[in-house]
C-alpha cells in the first residue's frame, strides 16, 4: 500500500576497465594557499599558485564508503514520448554519469515534450536528481505535480554522486546519432545556465578550479582552460591543465530541493511499481519516468546496464579549495567531506564497496598527494 509523506604519478593507476571515473579529465575560486606554505611580497602569481595544500588521504581519515550504480546506455539518454493506454509517458532516464550535470537540460526537454496541451495534475516517477528537477519545472508552468518513488533522498543514487558539472561516461559515439547529439547540446547549455543561477551556499553549488592530470584538451563548459607550466602547479606529472567548473553537493542540493517541491505544494509518495500498468493506473494521465536504472525492468529497455562507482569520503579539509581529475582517480572537496574515486565497472549492479577496491583508490591517492612540490 503507497505511503503518503507528509514532511513539512607514484600510484599504480586502475585497471583498464576500473578506469577513474573521470580519469581523461578534469573549480573554486581563492584561497588557494595553504597556511604551511610561506608567501613573500617578491614571489611570482606563478608561484603561489603553485603552493597547494595536498589531501590527506590515509585510510583512518576515511569516514563513509559508497558505491554507487550509474544507469548507462549505449545510446544516451532517453527523452522520448509515448502512449501508456489512455496516459501520455514521457521517458527521462539513461544519463550514465552524467545525472547531475544534464538534469535540468534533459528534464526541460521532457517537459517540453509532455506539458504542451496538457491539462491536469502530473506524476513523476522517481526521487533522483533528474526526477526533482522535472518535478521542480512542472511546478513552475503551473502544475500540480505527485512523485512516486520507492526510495527517497538520501537513500538515491543520485546522493552518491560526486557532483562534478562535466559531463562523462553517459554514451557510446559510434551509438548515437546527430539528433541525439542535439538534443544533448540544449540539455547540456540550459543546465549549465541553471546551476550557475543557483550557485552559492543555500543549494551547496560552488566554483572549484580543477586541475587535471595527463594529456587533456579544452572543450564547451570548459572556462579558462589551459595546459599549465610546470611552475604553476605542485602535482609530479608530465602535463596538467586546469579549468572553471562548479561542484554539487549532492545531499545538501537534493535536500533543498525537494524542500522547494514540497513548498510549493508537491507531494511525495513512497511507492514501488512492478508493472507498466500500475503506472497506467494512476490518476495522473501525464507520467514521467525518471526511474534511472529502473527503467530497464519496468518499461523493457534492454539497452540499459548499470556502471558501478566506488568512492570514499575522507575528514573534511577546509583548506582545500580545488578538485583533481586524471589516471591517479578524482578528488573533489565539500563541506561534508573530500570526495575520492573512484571505479568505472561496467554490468556490475552490486552496489556494495569493496575493501580492495576502497584501498587501491586511497593508495593512488595517497602517491599522487605525496608527490607535491611547493614552490
Amino acid at each position: 500500500m503507497p505511503i503518503e509523506l507528509d514532511v513539512t604519478p607514484s600510484a599504480p593507476p586502475f585497471a583498464a576497465d576500473r578506469l577513474s571515473r573521470r580519469g581523461m579529465l578534469g573549480v573554486t575560486a581563492g584561497g588557494l594557499l595553504a597556511s604551511g606554505c610561506a608567501t613573500t611580497s617578491t614571489r611570482t602569481t606563478a608561484a603561489r599558485s603553485a603552493c597547494l595544500p595536498p589531501v590527506h588521504a590515509s585510510a583512518d581519515r576515511v569516514i563513509r564508503t559508497v558505491a554507487g550504480l550509474r544507469p548507462f546506455r549505449p545510446a544516451g539518454f532517453r527523452v522520448e514520448r509515448e502512449a501508456l493506454g489512455e496516459t501520455a509517458l514521457v521517458h527521462n532516464y539513461g544519463h550514465g554519469g552524467a545525472g547531475i550535470t544534464l538534469s535540468w537540460g534533459t528534464s526541460r526537454l521532457a517537459t517540453a515534450l509532455g506539458l504542451p496541451g496538457h491539462r491536469g495534475p502530473v506524476a513523476v516517477l522517481g526521487a533522483g536528481v533528474v526526477a526533482l528537477t522535472t518535478a521542480r519545472l512542472v511546478q513552475e508552468a503551473g502544475y500540480p505535480v505527485t512523485l512516486y518513488a520507492e526510495q527517497l533522498p538520501p537513500h538515491t543514487t543520485s546522493n552518491i554522486a560526486g557532483g562534478q558539472i562535466h559531463a562523462y561516461g553517459h554514451f557510446d559515439s559510434d551509438a548515437v546519432t546527430s539528433e541525439w547529439r542535439a538534443q544533448l547540446d540544449a540539455a547540456y547549455d540550459y543546465s549549465v545556465r541553471r546551476f550557475q543561477i543557483m550557485a552559492g551556499d543555500e543549494y551547496g553549488i560552488h566554483w572549484l578550479p580543477t586541475y587535471v592530470g595527463g594529456g587533456s584538451r579544452g572543450g564547451p563548459h570548459m572556462p579558462d582552460f589551459r595546459i599549465l607550466d610546470r611552475s604553476e602547479h605542485p602535482f609530479a606529472l608530465d602535463s596538467v591543465a586546469r579549468y572553471q567548473t562548479m561542484y554539487v553537493e549532492t545531499g545538501r542540493f537534493l535536500r533543498t530541493l525537494s524542500r522547494d517541491i514540497q513548498i510549493a505544494g508537491g507531494r511525495f509518495v513512497v511507492r514501488r511499481f512492478a508493472a507498466a500498468a500500475e503506472v497506467a493506473a494512476l490518476p495522473e494521465r501525464l507520467v514521467f519516468n525518471c526511474t534511472g536504472l529502473g527503467a530497464g525492468a519496468l518499461f523493457g529497455d534492454a539497452s540499459l546496464y548499470p556502471i558501478r562507482g566506488q568512492l570514499a569520503i575522507l575528514l573534511p579539509q577546509p583548506e582545500v579549495r580545488y578538485a583533481y581529475n586524471g589516471a591517479a582517480g578524482y578528488m573533489f572537496p565539500r563541506a561534508d567531506g573530500i570526495v575520492v574515486g573512484g571505479t568505472y565497472e561496467k554490468h556490475v549492479a552490486d552496489p556494495t564497496p569493496q575493501p580492495q577496491d576502497i584501498a587501491d583508490i586511497l593508495t593512488s591517492m595517497n602517491g599522487l598527494f605525496s608527490g607535491f612540490r611547493c614552490s
